[in-house]
């Protein structure tokens, strides 16, 4: 049964799709069953997964409006994962789902039937507290949560999980937070050093141990329409992205054997 995890921040630039093409490619290779919903209007995800957002056959969008089924829109990529992809057809579906009864259901209803083929669903939020990234909070488990260190990311998180909680008390009481990832990293900025600080305070062991740095070879990869996984596994963003798929791995085993002994 997959883990439903969803890469969110309403802050837009902290690299949640760069984190959500990336992790899906880094899990797909221990090998896990992987499958990437790209839920935002830009459809970067899906250019970053080798796929034409300009040329597609069926999108999230189809999906979330009822026209097909979720099985029916997937389309496989050449780095092991499996794609549901997105574009600006997004934008028009958001618009639709306002009105719709049970709009915040409607991808956990796509997504549900999914469950047993895959070991991990991620999906890519859209930069905003939105129709779409309630839809993703309401079909997930947990949410994993990019964040540049700086003082008005400190913020941004702030409101997240102010939103986050309003979705437990109202739509999905299991959500849980997966982590923080700190993103675009550079040590030698001493407030990057002191906003880590403070999460690992805060967060304590929910703050990821990987640390993502700034790397131009991570910056290189999309137009490539590759992760850095495939791109240059060898570059320190690749991996840092494959240590942050086995900090993932391990929690999950962690999680399976605390149930186990309940």
């Amino acid at each position: 049964m997959a883990r439903i995890i969803a890469i969110a921040n309403q802050k837009g630039g902290v690299g949640k799709t760069t984190t959500a093409v990336n992790l899906a490619a880094a899990l797909a290779g221990t090998p896990k069953r992987v499958l990437l919903v790209d839920l935002d209007a830009q459809g970067n995800a899906t250019m970053g997964s080798g796929v034409d957002k300009r040329d597609l056959p069926a999108s999230t969008c189809d999906v979330l409006l009822g026209e097909l089924e979720g099985a029916d829109a997937i389309m496989e990529t050449m780095e092991g994962y499996d794609l549901l992809p997105g574009n600006t057809d997004l934008t028009a579906a958001e618009l639709e789902l306002m009105a719709a009864d049970g709009r915040e259901q409607r991808l956990k209803r796509a997504l549900d039937p999914l469950r047993g083929r895959y070991d991990f669903i991620i999906i890519d939020c859209p930069p905003a507290l939105s129709v779409l990234t309630l839809n993703a909070l309401t079909a997930a488990d947990s949410v994993l949560v990019p964040m540049q260190c700086e003082y008005y990311a400190l913020e941004g998180i702030s409101a997240l999980m102010e939103t986050i909680e309003a979705i437990r008390s109202r739509l999905n009481p299991g959500l849980e937070i997966e982590g923080v990832l700190r993103t675009m990293f550079d040590v030698r900025n001493n407030l990057t050093n002191a906003v880590s600080s403070e999460l690992v305070e805060h967060f304590g062991d929910k703050v990821f141990r990987t640390i993502v740095p700034r790397n131009v070879r991570l910056a290189e990869a999309p137009s490539h329409g590759q992760s850095i996984v495939g791109y240059d596994r060898s570059s320190r963003g690749a991996i840092a992205y494959l240590g942050l798929a086995g900090e993932i791995l391990r929690r999950q085993r962690e999680r399976a054997t605390t149930e186990k002994a309940a």
